[in-house]
């Protein structure tokens, strides 16, 4: 017994051991977000003193355009991930965008509130304070659910809506990634990615939202994996993923009158594309556009079909 207990003492040790050696290496210390701002803002980029947060923005494009295009982006993203689409758009269009609480620049919401209910006012007070009356509102994954939330709450203020890979329903099948949202899911274990949080694992989830991950730079690796451990926003995407993001909203959904366009990529691994078709069926009257080849993030991804389709939904009368 004794000399079990001393194999035992030392398996512990070493388990011990390892768990330090790998708390060191993989260690992140949250960045300060004047280090962030200093490193990827420009004159383009503006802050809004905003329901106890510094919400960063970006107001581009034709100023005399009077209709114009509000941007939201998803879970663990940025304003960035639209500057593609912006970039070709811009000379036509006015074009809003911004970081959602718990995310990027803006960071945690101090309330700790990241429901659906509570981002659709921030998405209401955000446009209110910039005199938008009425938007064309675009949507990609959480950005997606918040729109259509916002199109129901504020019919008369959306123009036109287009969901892109948008959360608010159930899937039949479990998607297979990304592997660093599932983590985040997990009760305690959650807690350690607060602190240890292996670049390689952010580089992973990005790859598994594209459909061909050659396509994701290095740059684009870089920036996603700063901006995530902006400071506190590790512990906010925790507190966003304890909310119930596994209610189907089919019938609220159905309620949408708006024109309404899906862009939806046929490789998505987070909410596979039979979700395209359903928000298709309960949207009367919407339009459906399958993306070959693309994944999660379609204007990423083809930014330049993307923007040509979303341009065309547009210009419709």
């Amino acid at each position: 017994m004794t000399r079990f207990l001393k194999y035992l003492y030392r398996f512990i040790a070493i388990i011990l051991v390892i768990l330090f050696i790998t708390a060191v290496s993989y260690y992140q210390k949250d960045l300060p977000v004047d280090k962030l701002i200093a490193k990827y803002c420009n004159q383009d980029d503006r802050f809004m003193n905003l329901m106890g947060m510094q919400v960063h923005y970006r107001d581009e494009g034709n100023r005399s355009d009077s209709l114009p295009i509000v941007f939201i982006h998803g879970t663990a993203a940025s304003l960035f991930t639209w500057d593609s689409t912006v970039t070709i758009l811009k000379d036509k269009k006015r074009i809003i965008r911004f970081d959602l609480p718990a995310f990027a620049l803006t960071g945690p919401n101090p309330e700790k509130d990241y429901s659906i209910e509570y981002y659709t006012h921030f998405v209401d007070s955000f446009l209110t304070r910039l005199q938008v009356n009425q938007c064309i509102l675009v949507g990609n994954s959480l950005g997606g659910n918040i729109a259509w939330s916002y199109t129901i709450a504020h019919t008369e203020k959306v123009s036109k809506l287009v969901l892109v890979d948008a959360g608010g329903m159930r899937s039949s099948v479990q998607p297979k990634g990304a592997i660093g949202f599932k983590i985040a899911q997990i009760p305690v274990l959650n807690n350690i990615v607060k602190y240890i949080t292996p670049k390689a694992l952010v580089i992973k989830s990005l790859h598994q939202a594209y459909g061909d991950p050659s396509k994701v730079k290095d740059w684009q690796e870089n920036r996603y994996f700063d901006l995530l451990i902006r400071q506190g926003n590790r512990e906010a995407l925790i507190n966003r993923f304890k909310s119930n993001l596994l209610v189907d909203e089919t019938e609220k959904i159905m309620q949408i009158k708006t024109p309404t366009l899906i862009i939806w990529g046929d490789q998505d691994q987070l909410i596979p594309v039979e979700n395209a078709y359903k928000f298709n069926k309960a949207i009367t009257g919407s339009e459906l556009e399958i993306m070959k080849g693309v994944g999660h993030v379609p204007m990423e991804e083809s930014p330049t079909a993307f923007a040509k389709r979303l341009g065309i939904f547009i210009d419709k009368k």
